[in-house]
Formats: structure tokens, sequence, C-alpha cells
């Protein structure tokens, strides 16, 4: 149940960046990450009274230690794809939200089996290139070389990002399941205010219009989704599990522009994504 539940977070994230991403590049990333944190206020609120459980005061204190990394981590992705490339934005990101819970889990006494880490080695490279943005890199490419300084952009925001959505895990990861969903209703909404000091600190608009809001809104709608299966999984299983294949969720943002917007599968993309398959395999079998 725990690779279950990762992969749903992972297609829960994966929809959440596209339809927040495309609204991130027509309005502005601030508001847009705000408007994500009131819907994922409104999701967690209505699971917190369905659900409420009991939870304890280390648990709300893990949730604004979440809501602290779910705040940064969406305001940098969401101002990486709307000033940078989203091919470099989001494998950055998708490595380190990976890496951050592994060694955490690692120090704390996870072990997982041996088929499980050769699953984690495979899904590492398929983060990377399943994201990848077609260019000079693939010759089979008719994009052509990316705009200079592009680049270094989107791997700024990409390593911020990653950083906080790192913490969102290794925090959620140490919310037990009697706790309920309390924690998560903290979690968005430490996140809406990192969000708005983040914007301040930067002097950047923070504040909704129409469109920021309804798009925003429903990419947190379907992100608070995504936490909660998280949450669910790093419950059920190991977090070094959960983490990693939530992680490859640039996979099904990659997938979408696919589908959607008719976008291209290049080369890298398509080996990344045999890789992604190969990692959920391995550590479904461990």
């Amino acid at each position: 149940m725990g690779v279950l539940f990762s992969l749903a977070a992972a297609l829960g994230y994966g929809v959440s960046d596209f339809v927040g991403g495309i609204a991130a590049r027509r309005t502005s990333a601030w508001p847009v990450a705000l408007a994500s944190g009131i819907g994922g206020l409104l999701g967690a609120v209505l699971l917190a009274v369905a659900f409420p459980g009991t939870p304890r005061t280390e648990h709300l204190l893990w949730g604004v230690v979440a809501g602290l990394g779910s705040g940064a981590g969406t305001g940098f992705l969401y101002r990486g794809f709307a000033t940078g490339r989203m091919g470099v934005v989001a494998p950055v990101s998708a490595v380190g939200a990976a890496l951050l819970p592994v060694a955490i889990g690692v120090l704390t006494g996870e072990r997982p089996a041996v088929l499980v880490w050769v699953g984690i080695a495979a899904a590492l490279p398929g983060i990377w290139l399943v994201a990848r943005e077609p260019g000079a890199a693939d010759p089979l490419s008719a994009a052509g070389p990316a705009a200079p300084g592009s680049a270094a952009r989107g791997v700024l925001d990409g390593l911020l990002a990653g950083l906080g959505f790192g913490l969102l895990f290794v925090a959620l990861g140490q919310v037990p399941e009697g706790a309920g969903y309390w924690p998560l209703a903290v979690t968005q909404s430490v996140s809406m205010a990192t969000v708005i000091a983040l914007a301040l600190g930067f002097g950047a608009p923070w504040r909704l219009s129409s469109a920021s809001a309804t798009w925003g809104i429903i990419a947190g709608l379907v992100g608070s989704s995504a936490v909660l299966f998280f949450l669910l999984a790093s419950q059920t299983g190991l977090l070094t599990v959960a983490a990693v294949l939530t992680s490859l969720y640039p996979a099904v943002t990659v997938l979408l522009a696919t589908v959607v917007l008719r976008e291209h599968l290049y080369r890298p993309q398509l080996l990344g994504v045999a890789f992604c398959g190969v990692a959920v395999a391995l550590v479904a079998a461990g």
C-alpha cells in the first residue's frame, strides 16, 4: 500500500504542478503559490473535520515545519516555472526532494532492502531525464538551445524548491496515523504565511487576481490530495521509499504536457520514463 500511496502522491503533485506552472507563467508566481495554499487549506480542513484524530502538540509542530517547507518549495518552484525553464526547475527540485528524506531516513535507522536501493538508484536519473527540456543535448530535437541565463535561474530556484519539499516530506514523515489531519491544516496555514513572507522579502507582488486565484486554488486542492497520499505512504512504509516514488511527479507533468499541450517526448525523456518504470517495479518488488 505504501508504494500505491506514493504513486498516487506523485500523480497529484504532477497534476498540481502542471496547473500551477501554467498559471504562474500567465499571471505571477507568488499569487499562484498563495492561492495554491488556500486550496490546500480547504482540502486539509475538510479532511480534518471528517477524520479529526488525536494530534499531540509535537504533531502540530511537525505540521508547522512541514508548512515552512511547503510554502518555500511551492513559491520557488512557481517562480522557477515563471522565469526559467520548467525542464531545469522540475528535475532539480525532484531530486532534491528525494535525497533529503532518504538521507534523514537512513540516519534515523531505516534500512531498505537491496532491491529498493537499486530502485532508488534507478529513480534518480529517471527523475532528471524525464523532466529535461529538449535542446542541443538531444540531436533529434528541433527546439534549439535554451536562452542564455535561463538554466542558471532554473537551477537556483529548483534547488531551493527541492530543499523546501524535502523538508515537507521529512516533517510529514514524523506525523503518526492516529494524529488525524489537523497537522495537515496547520501545514497549509503556515505554507500560506511563508509564501507571503517570502514575497514581501523579495519585494514581489503576492495579492490575488481572479486568474491566479482560480487556477491556484485548483492546483492547491489537487496538491492537498498529494500531501494526503504522501502522509499515508510514510505511515504505511519507509520514508525513503515514499519520498523517492513521490518524487517521480515530473513524469506526470511531462506526460500531461504531451497530451494537453501537444509537446513531444524526446529521447532523454523516453529514457527517463523507462528508468522510472524500472524504479517502481524494483521498489514494489523489494
